[in-house]
């Protein structure tokens, strides 16, 4: 079982090999109260996992392993640092006080596969600099403060949180689970890690603080449930969730929607409808600076038109 679950965790993180051939991808902004959308941006290419900038006034994106900055009219402001910051994949963000970018990159330098690392940048892609020596690590989380980077890592064949300060140095293990620990983020208070498990064998939402200390168990329901972002004001999270077991796994193109939790009652509610997505949908924090939008991104199979 334990070789199943990392077979299908490292499927999960093979984005490419499960596209169809010809996809629509379309970058959409929801205002959390309301369900009012907007769609920024809508090509027949694949992108993925929109960040605000801490102005508001663009988002960043991946797309074929680099970082691309889009305006709040939908217009392409150019790649970040293409020369410096390529191989990305959809693991990056800036920091709470926009002055870092933090990214997760597939290194061949390193290994042949499975060979993500994290680096760090000024915010406007200058200067990269390699944080996590060892792979594969999968970026999620930086401390308000700047001090440290909250990622999932598979060490000895386990998948767990980990955390290293942004300057380098050396990694703490902060979660020490049987099956994949995933999405580690900060409240924007610092108090906080939230992340997704599969501790019991669904995949499940927790939070903890900061040095892995006092775990709570948010979600227990028939869905599979990945990346907690908690909001600006700390008071709400939304999260991505299948409407089907995936086995531990994340992948691409399944039927999913957009779920925000209350945090003070637990009370949780739809704010999508059911949609075409999944991996690259919303896999980091994308919340605007404001607390009023989410960003996010949805597919089509055209394929299937």
């Amino acid at each position: 079982m334990k070789q199943l679950l990392a077979i299908l965790t490292l499927i999960s993180f093979n984005t490419f090999a499960q596209m169809p051939k010809e996809i629509s991808s379309e970058l959409v902004l929801l205002k959390v109260k309301t369900g009012k959308e907007k769609v920024l941006l809508k090509e027949n290419r694949h992108f993925e996992a929109p960040n605000w900038s801490r102005d508001g006034k663009f988002l960043i994106i991946n797309a074929a392993g680099l970082l691309e900055k889009i305006d709040r009219k939908g217009k392409n402001l150019g790649k970040i640092n293409p020369d410096g910051i390529n191989t990305v994949n959809n693991d990056h963000g800036l920091s709470f006080d926009g002055k870092i970018l933090v990214f997760s990159k597939n290194d061949k330098a390193a290994a042949p596969s499975n060979n993500s690392r994290i680096y760090v940048s000024n915010a406007e892609g200058s200067n990269p600099k390699l944080v996590t020596p060892d792979f594969p690590s999968y970026w999620h989380g930086i401390s308000p403060d700047n001090k440290y980077l909250a990622y999932t890592a598979q060490r000895n064949g386990e998948w767990d949180i980990y955390r290293i300060p942004t300057e380098g140095g050396a990694e703490e293990k902060i979660t020490d689970s049987k099956g994949l620990d995933d999405g580690p983020e900060y409240s924007y208070d610092g108090n906080w890690i939230y992340f997704n498990s599969h501790r019991t064998g669904r995949m499940q939402l927790y939070r903890m603080q900061p040095d892995g200390s006092g775990v709570e168990q948010l979600t227990d329901d028939a869905l599979d449930n990945w990346f907690p972002h908690p909001s600006p004001d700390n008071k709400s999270i939304v999260y991505i969730a299948y409407l089907e077991d995936q086995k531990g796994a994340h992948p691409f193109g399944k039927d999913v929607k957009l779920r925000m939790m209350i945090l003070e009652t637990r009370e949780i509610k739809d704010i999508t409808p059911v949609f075409y997505g999944g991996q690259g949908t919303i896999n980091v924090h994308s919340w605007s600076p404001d607390g009023k939008s989410i960003a996010f991104v949805r597919y089509t199979d055209l394929t299937k038109k």
